[in-house]
């Protein structure tokens, strides 16, 4: 009877370890490579429990997250013979684990020599095809998107892929940097100084215009002034002859002309008025048939 126990407990225990070593898991940020004899027969992409067969296949896990590797700073020369400094981060990832696991053997380290060398020699060959000046200019999102492009021209091959390819820092050598930024400065004057001469060209125009359109507002002005005086002075003229156009109307006229100025020699202060036989003022005073009887 005890034997009896002890062998089905064997049997079961036996059972236990082939169903634990056939049982595996997958996570969300891993690929589950399943081998037999040393050939890839499945990948395994969805989260979840699945099983092997026990003993005959293995399973190798790889991550499908984001991986960052930091490369060294490494010496590079511009296209003018400039030696500057460049530091680059990488964000790479496995895209196909089948071939991951068939070129670099699923090994990260060996991931991260074969895209350090991509992005050194992308860094470089970009480099080297601009100027010192250029690569100041297009320093950024523009530089990132040509080393990146050029690094990942082969990684397809090896399953993987370069996300970005970023310089963190270009640096000049200690030597250059004064000189440099010396030449940086003079530029940026030369071209403030340009701006500047630009927008004050560009005052002058508006201030000149302004003159021009004042100068000629101010002299359409001056001549519609002057049409108007004379529309007034020939209405005035007009009303002239129309109110002394008869010998009577005349004589009338004549008469209230010198009781305005009799009028305004009295008002000076004078009460003596000494006047000639002949004049207007005499007649207005004695009658013209008095003052040539006098």
């Amino acid at each position: 009877m005890k034997k009896r126990v002890f062998v089905t407990g064997a049997v079961i225990l036996i059972i236990l370890l082939v169903l634990a070593g056939g049982a595996y898991t997958v996570r969300e940020d891993e690929y589950a490579v399943v081998t037999k004899f040393g050939r890839i027969v499945a990948v395994r992409e969805n989260a979840g429990f699945n099983l092997k067969v026990p003993f005959v296949e293995t399973v190798t896990k790889v991550p499908r997250s984001i991986q960052l590797y930091d490369i060294a700073p490494s010496d590079v020369i511009t296209k003018d013979k400039k030696s500057m400094i460049a530091d680059d981060f990488i964000l790479w990832r496995i895209t196909d684990a089948k071939k991951f696991t068939q070129t670099l053997n699923s090994s990260i380290t060996a991931a991260q020599d074969r895209v350090s060398v991509a992005v050194y020699n992308a860094t470089k060959n970009t480099i080297s095809a601009m100027s010192q000046d250029e690569i100041i200019e297009a320093r950024g999102e523009r530089l990132t998107d040509l080393i990146t492009k050029e690094a990942n021209s082969d990684m397809g091959s090896y399953g993987v892929m370069i996300i970005k390819a970023e310089i963190k820092s270009l640096d000049l050598p200690d030597d250059n940097k004064d000189a440099v930024y010396e030449r940086m400065i003079s530029e940026r004057q030369n071209i403030a100084a340009s701006y500047k001469a630009q927008g004050e060209s560009k005052a002058q125009k508006i201030r000149n215009e302004t003159d021009r359109k004042v100068a000629v507002m101010k002299a359409e002005a001056e001549k519609q002034a002057e049409i108007t005086e004379a529309e007034g002075e020939a209405e005035y003229m007009k009303l002239i002859r129309e109110a002394y156009d008869t010998e009577e109307k005349e004589e009338f006229y004549s008469f209230l002309r010198g009781l305005d100025a009799l009028e305004q020699s009295f008002t000076s202060g004078n009460s003596t008025i000494i006047l000639n036989r002949d004049s207007e003022l005499v007649k207005l005073l004695y009658g013209a048939g008095l003052t040539e009887q006098n």
